[in-house]
């Protein structure tokens, strides 16, 4: 079911570069300056990204002396995971079925 959380989420996603973050945080947690390194953007526009993810519930912080590390919560995206295969199964039914309506 769409949601107007699955709505944001997917607004949030949506950006290439948070999108790249997401998927790095995917396999390891990182600090802001890493994130930098591999993706090449300025720090401060990392900065702003990351506050997103935050502020989306996407990322949590864990302070490690004096850096901050970024983890993923895969929970969240789990939660879109589903909408879109319960969607992909509805499609598939329709499909099947050969459910259409008929044209005026």
């Amino acid at each position: 079911m769409l949601t107007s959380a699955n709505t944001e989420l997917m607004r949030v996603l949506a950006d290439p570069l948070r999108l790249r973050i997401v998927t790095l945080l995917a396999h390891e947690t990182l600090c802001a300056s890493h994130i930098v390194a591999e993706t090449g953007a300025r720090q401060t526009n990392i900065s702003n990204h990351l506050k997103v993810l935050r502020e989306a519930n996407v990322v949590e912080t864990e302070p490690c002396g004096r850096f901050m590390y970024y983890k993923l919560h895969p929970e969240v995206l789990d939660a879109l995971a589903d909408m879109f295969g319960a969607l992909a199964d509805t499609a598939r039914t329709t499909i099947e079925t050969n459910r259409k309506r008929a044209c005026p």
